[in-house]
């Protein structure tokens, strides 16, 4: 369904006011269980997931041997395991390679998207409209009832997400609902994210990513934990080197389209990962361009469409 320009703008306010929510349809997950869960997934993925207690939860990726994202992920900690949340985008390579390493180890992994949906709660008001005292810090979670359903909430950078079972998500939304939490397009909910200067797998980010050029190293990898695959490339281009592109932001003359190449005079330095209007800051976009082209620089998108290269997160 086509939004206009006037339901936009109100679904913008409400995530920047209020709250609003949006079912997200692009989540899988994986549970990842057995005596050695912890351990495993500490030798897998970019961030120290053994540290984590029950309760808490993180930001991680995927690498290859060369360091290049595969995905990445929100991985929670269970009392009997983790739940891994991954983009749709990076699933089947996340799904197909645990499954493949876990071989001799007392792990089990299984998909279980099935099982729940994920509602997202953007903005200032979602822990009111969700009844839910605030989560201590991102990814920490707990179990909780809303509309008698039992759920999970999730504290994310915008809001709280809520793991629902698929036969309660009517009477969870009717609730949320009636709580002021009106229902949103991924279009808004797009615009805040890019407001906010965090990339998305699928994106901005791809399997010739890596991580340092999202920057996301911050949030997503362990510089004090044990080896992991790719951990040579990550910690050799942390330490001694620098990224040969960077995530950067572009405060946009006119609307561009995602995919728009990006150039610096006559050199090509990448390519438009999101592109949106916002109500707030007019025609940005997020896209990871060579480094040739610092904050402040003008570049050209698509065909002739000026740019200012700016800080993250927009302001």
């Amino acid at each position: 369904m086509t939004v206009t320009e006037v339901e936009l703008d109100a679904q913008y306010r409400l995530l920047r006011e209020g709250a609003g929510v949006l079912e997200r349809r692009n989540r899988r997950r994986i549970a990842v269980g057995g005596r050695e869960a912890a351990d495993y997934l500490q030798g897998q993925v970019t961030n120290d997931v053994e540290a984590l207690d029950p309760g808490d939860g993180c930001y991680a990726a995927l690498l290859n041997r060369k360091g290049r994202m595969q995905g990445d992920m929100r991985a929670l900690r269970l009392e009997d395991g983790f739940l891994i949340e991954t983009e749709v985008a990076a699933a089947e390579a996340l799904l197909r390679h645990l499954s493949m390493y876990r071989i001799g180890r007392e792990v089990t992994v299984e998909e279980v998207s099935e099982r729940a949906t994920t509602l997202s709660l953007l903005g200032p008001g979602s822990a009111r409209a969700a009844d839910c005292e605030p989560l201590a810090s991102e990814h920490a979670h707990r179990a909780a009832s809303i509309a008698a359903a039992e759920v999970r909430a999730i504290a994310t950078d915008l809001g709280i997400d809520l793991l629902v079972a698929p036969d309660d998500r009517a009477a969870v939304t009717e609730q949320l609902a009636a709580a002021g939490a009106e229902p949103v397009g991924a279009e808004a909910a797009e615009i805040v994210r890019v407001e906010s200067g965090r990339p998305r797998f699928g994106a901005e980010m791809t399997t010739a990513t890596i991580p340092e050029e999202a920057g996301i190293n911050e949030r997503a990898v362990s510089f004090t934990k044990g080896c992991y695959i790719g951990q040579e490339t990550v910690a050799r281009l942390h330490y001694k080197g620098k990224p040969n592109r960077r995530l950067r932001g572009l405060r946009l003359s006119a609307p561009v389209a995602d995919g728009d190449p990006v150039r610096l005079g006559d050199r090509e330095l990448g390519a438009i990962g999101t592109a949106v209007v916002s109500p707030a800051h007019g025609p940005i976009a997020l896209a990871i361009l060579r480094r040739e082209a610092e904050v402040g620089a003008t570049v050209t998108v698509g065909a002739g469409v000026e740019a200012e290269l700016v800080d993250l997160p927009f302001g």
